[in-house]
């Protein structure tokens, strides 16, 4: 039998109640009287009373990990999810209203070539927060990738892929999913309408987890997914960036950590067919020394 859930939601949280309270009630709001969409909020062991309350909300499926898992956690509300398609906030991110995330469903209803319509994300004034993932477009159109707090996937094309990867815990995981969702044959969309409030201020993560789990995980991904002498150039850009950065954060043992982790890990090559790293020419340019340098980006 087809589930009526044609939508499932679903959001990480750790140690920001405030956060999670907002998007729970907002979430909630906004779904009261929709009985194709259900609401899943995985905890991350928070330990700031954040669980206990995604406990007590009735209109809200919880999963309360032991452990803080990283992005790793999400897969337990993916795992569970009962929709066709599957919307990824943060617990800092909410849908502004639900007739554009309509939309974009119907969009994927429509066009079966599309794997993910990646939201705009803008903050609650309403200014547009731009990264190298998404084009700077007003209009509908094809994607590199697509920026975690607020995107649309299908949830079979999710599984098949295998979720998001168990170890990155933090960073660049959107990389690996669009790679894979590429390499099953499907495309990126971002839908200016489909509009994402993400509430987040620059990053106030540690230093340590700034500098080494985007070295370590960009690591993998070059030794993964590009060919020589490619190889090579990027992972010596890569290194040198990284370099530089944690000189600049103070955090010279953790990038020493990364390198040794992100270049010792035995890796299952992937290799990205020309048109794709085509297509992933972002990615390319934040790890070219040379774009870099000349800031061309």
């Amino acid at each position: 039998m087809t589930s009526p859930i044609k939508l499932s939601i679903v959001f990480l949280n750790f140690n920001k109640l405030t956060e999670t309270q907002f998007t729970s009630s907002r979430l909630q709001e906004l779904c009261a009287n929709r009985d194709d969409i259900e609401i899943i909020a995985v905890d991350n062991g928070s330990a700031d009373g954040t669980a206990e309350y995604l406990r007590q909300q009735t209109g809200i499926i919880s999963i309360l990990l032991p452990d803080n898992g990283g992005i790793s956690g999400y897969n337990a509300g993916f795992n569970i999810a009962k929709g066709k398609y599957l919307l990824i906030l943060d617990d800092d991110s909410c849908p502004i209203n639900l007739t554009s995330l309509d939309h974009a469903l119907e969009t994927l209803e429509q066009r079966q070539d599309i794997g993910i319509i990646a939201a705009h994300i803008q903050s609650p004034d309403g200014i547009a927060q731009w990264s190298w993932h998404l084009p700077k477009s007003t209009t509908f159109t094809r994607s590199p990738f697509f920026i975690g707090c607020g995107f649309v996937i299908r949830r079979d094309l999710f599984a098949k892929i295998g979720w998001y990867p168990e170890d990155f815990f933090l960073y660049q995981n959107e990389i690996e999913v669009s790679f894979q969702v590429r390499l099953q044959g499907y495309d990126i969309f971002y839908d200016p309408a489909c509009i994402i409030v993400h509430r987040g201020i620059p990053s106030q993560r540690p230093g340590e987890r700034r500098i080494f789990f985007p070295t370590r995980n960009t690591l993998w991904l070059l030794r993964r997914f590009y060919p020589q002498p490619q190889l090579s150039y990027l992972i010596f850009s890569r290194l040198v960036i990284g370099l530089v950065r944690a000189i600049s954060f103070g955090e010279l043992i953790p990038y020493l950590k990364a390198v040794r982790d992100g270049l010792n890990k035995p890796i299952e090559k992937t290799i990205l067919p020309a048109n794709i790293r085509l297509d992933c020419l972002p990615f390319w340019k934040q790890n070219s020394l040379i774009h870099q340098l000349l800031k061309r980006t």
